[in-house]
């Protein structure tokens, strides 16, 4: 099922189910939390968007410290469940799993994940959909006595129900990392406190983030795959650029010409560079034509050519990525590649990852950020200036520092 199809379910289906349940829970009289009672197991719901569950790492460890890492659950959307069972931060057999496959899917999946959540008697639970309303409601029906969430108090941002007992203001001023933690953080606190939280912004990347571990196995396996695109005997340097062919946001992407621009100008300057261009299965024939553009024998396509767990093993083994802000500028992270990340429609004050081997490029118009947490990244521009602003001049200049720093710190 398709992110449109998703987001109108969430919106029609989603508002109306929160409207009932929030009258139904003011019928029978809001069930108070019991600020004394333990905490002992917790659940985090966050359906969508695996870059951003590598940003909640930090919310998922001190969830961690709080309960114990057998005690931690975790409710995400099928297709996005790879990044948890990556960051092996929590046991596999705690992420609980939606199928989107179909509406009938979707339908058996959300019962049976409801029923499991209710018998694992939760204690409380964290939605970390900012506005989304079906994280609301799966929330609410978790059956966790405790439930953090953020509320739209005065209209600041799409309804979706009262059904939070811990009813936090968004904060649009602090790293999305630090909301997550904070949010794990109010669990602590009597719900008739907020929304005043009185609480300091955690120091933003104070805790190391997590770390990819490919087996020996696999990794000669992806060597032997570069090995074989390349045409080397050994794995050469190489720059990889995600185009983002099929990007669900096409706000977020820039021109595919100057991807093929900058992997020229990359190939000309570093004679024994290699680029190659990565992708999903679907973006086959896009980036094929990409490569074809490029028209260099150091240039190669592996797009649909990995798993998601390959592709981590490929960015251990490569020096440099370029991508615009999507899911492999996070995933990247979890290895030991530098990323340069170039936002648009969303800011990197919130959203870029907190590491020191991550690079922004931001044009900063006066326009952006536009997509945020109050538009459920609904709008009507057609016209991405933010990105086209972004001069190929100033990507490569950036490439080439980082990838002379590398090469130099290797010698």
């Amino acid at each position: 099922m398709d992110v449109s199809t998703l987001r109108r379910i969430d919106r029609w289906i989603g508002t109306t189910l929160t409207l009932i349940l929030s009258g139904a829970r003011k019928l029978s009289g809001r069930r108070r939390a019991d600020g004394l009672s333990p905490i002992c197991r917790v659940l985090f719901v966050k359906l969508a968007e695996q870059g951003s569950t590598v940003l909640a790492y930090g919310a998922i460890i001190r969830a961690v410290k709080m309960v114990g890492r057998q005690n931690v659950y975790f409710l995400v959307f099928e297709e996005n469940r790879f990044i948890l069972d990556a960051m092996a931060v929590i046991p596999e057999q705690n992420v609980i799993v939606i199928k989107t496959g179909s509406l009938f899917s979707l339908f058996i999946s959300i019962i049976a994940a409801v029923r499991e959540m209710r018998a694992l008697r939760l204690d409380a639970a964290v939605d970390m959909e900012f506005f989304a309303r079906a994280s609301a409601v799966f929330t609410y029906l978790s059956g966790a006595v405790r439930r953090v969430g953020f509320h739209a108090y005065a209209g600041d941002g799409p309804y979706r129900g009262d059904l939070m007992t811990h009813r936090l203001v968004y904060n649009p001023h602090i790293h999305t990392s630090q909301v997550f933690e904070v949010m794990v953080e109010a669990l602590r606190h009597p719900e008739e406190l907020f929304p005043a939280f009185a609480m300091e912004a955690p120091t933003l990347g104070a805790a190391a983030g997590p770390k990819f571990s490919s087996s020996a196995v696999e990794i000669e396996a992806v060597k032997e795959m570069l090995r074989e695109v390349t045409g080397e005997s050994r794995v050469p340097p190489i720059i990889l650029l995600n185009a983002n062919c099929s990007d669900l946001l096409p706000l977020r992407r820039w021109k595919s010409d100057n991807y093929v621009a900058l992997a020229r100008r990359l190939l000309d300057r570093h004679q024994s560079l290699y680029i190659a261009f990565t992708g999903a299965p679907e973006e086959r024939a896009p980036v094929d034509e990409l490569v074809h553009q490029v028209s260099s024998d150091r240039c190669v396509s592996l797009a649909g050519r990995t798993t998601l767990r390959q592709l981590l093993t490929v960015y251990s083994e490569c020096q440099l990525l370029v991508t615009n802000d999507s899911g492999p500028a996070h995933f990247a992270t979890l290895t030991p590649i530098d990323v340069i990340t170039l936002f648009g429609p969303e800011t990197p004050k919130l959203f870029a990852a907190p590491s020191e081997r991550s690079h922004v490029i931001w044009a900063g118009t006066v326009c952006s950020p536009c997509v945020n947490a109050y538009n459920n990244r609904q709008l009507r521009c057609k016209n991405n200036l933010c990105m086209q602003l972004i001069s190929v001049d100033e990507v490569f200049e950036k490439a080439c520092e980082v990838f002379d720093r590398r090469a130099g710190s290797q010698k």
